[in-house]
């Protein structure tokens, strides 16, 4: 099973700019992560949000950092093992 990573709309609240910057990973690709886990850093204007795993398993990262984001901007993904949960 495969969840998508993504940039939530949420985080523009009241902001004026489009877009954000994917700042870093803060795990490796291929690392496993628990749901919930904090996995990169997304700025937004001249604040800094941690985007967290939605789910356990393996991250896929598909966007490398400092790119330009935009809300709902998918940066990677969870690869569950079903055998393992």
């Amino acid at each position: 099973m495969v969840t998508p990573l993504q940039v939530s709309a949420d985080l523009w609240g009241t902001c004026l700019l489009p877009e954000g910057i994917l700042e870093g990973w803060l795990r490796p690709d291929g690392g496993l992560v628990e749901a919930g886990d904090p996995v990169a850093i997304v700025r937004i204007e001249d604040a800094l949000h941690e985007l967290m795993a939605p789910a356990k398993g393996r991250l896929s990262i598909s966007v490398k950092a400092h790119a330009v984001v935009e809300p709902g901007t998918v940066l990677g993904s969870i690869i569950r093992n079903l055998r393992s949960g």
